[in-house]
């Protein structure tokens, strides 16, 4: 992209995350802001400029974005996805969004001039399983997300075995197939989708998920990735890879502090690779 020209980047949601992507995209010289969008228009600050705030997300065309930015929910991509796609690349913030098969393939549809980027977040290794899932030698991938009880955002019947926990132990909420986990927890489990998009050999239905509670957690978000590749996993002899990720976070928040620089860096790598489905 020519330097005098800034890709516009259109921000929809406007909590922790939005607020911080806005902050950097105006203090880029690479990007300009094309419009920020929150469901409670009166949550937007006045650092963002009037011109820029759009009141109505049906009129997003209206303001001319390159790349449109989700970090609202996953009803988002559910209402907006394809629209988005047909006028402009597309980063997904919510990809539990993808759990539904049915949107997943509209979206693939979709993404034939713009691309549809889905942010690696709190996933280390992205690329490595992408690529064995290329080569079909990824065989089984399971990620497990362990959290201070206050950080999960909860459907049931997971919301009630987490208000049921007491004392000051870990509780295991849920252990299985990360299309299942997506529409329970959907705010917190946005690295495990990343992960079924990544490993797209296995899919969501293939992936693993476990979420744990630990009430003596108050300090971090634990991600920890066990990628199994060639060989015998029956006899233990097949490639193994496991990796820990401790990720600096306050006691309630949904998303740990480390993401937030690792979304702005997808952010600034998702544009202009063409369509279809991008992992940055």
């Amino acid at each position: 992209m020519s330097a005098m020209i800034k890709k516009r980047v259109g921000v929809v949601g406007y909590g922790h995350l939005g607020r911080f992507l806005v902050e950097k995209i105006l203090a880029q010289d690479a990007l300009s802001l094309a419009f920020v969008w929150n469901r409670t228009v009166s949550a937007i600050g006045s650092e963002v400029p009037a011109e820029c705030i759009l009141t109505d997300l049906e009129n997003f065309t209206e303001k001319g974005a390159d790349l449109i930015v989700e970090v609202a929910h996953p009803s988002i991509t559910s209402e907006y996805g394809e629209m988005f796609l047909k006028n402009a690349d597309y980063m997904i913030g919510s990809p539990t969004a993808l759990a539904s098969a049915e949107l997943q393939q509209q979206l693939y549809a979709a993404a034939q001039t713009h691309g549809l980027y889905v942010p690696s977040g709190a996933l280390w290794g992205g690329e490595d399983i992408r690529k064995m899932a290329d080569r079909g030698t990824l065989q089984a991938l399971k990620v497990t997300m362990t959290k201070h009880p206050s950080s999960f955002k909860l459907e049931e019947p997971l919301k009630s075995k987490l208000e049921s926990m007491t004392g000051n132990a870990a509780v295991t909420l849920f252990d299985g197939s990360v299309r299942d986990l997506c529409p329970l927890a959907p705010n917190n489990v946005n690295t495990m989708a990343a992960a079924a998009v990544a490993a797209h050999n296995l899919g969501f239905d293939k992936v693993q998920g476990s979420i744990v509670a630990d009430p003596g957690l108050t300090d971090w978000h634990i991600v920890e990735v066990e990628v199994w590749g060639p060989g015998n996993i029956a006899d233990n002899t097949a490639f193994y890879c496991k990796t820990v990720r401790q990720n600096p976070a306050k006691v309630g928040h949904v998303t740990g502090t480390a993401t937030y620089n690792s979304f702005l860096s997808s952010m600034m790598y998702a544009h202009g690779k063409g369509g279809g489905f991008h992992l940055c």
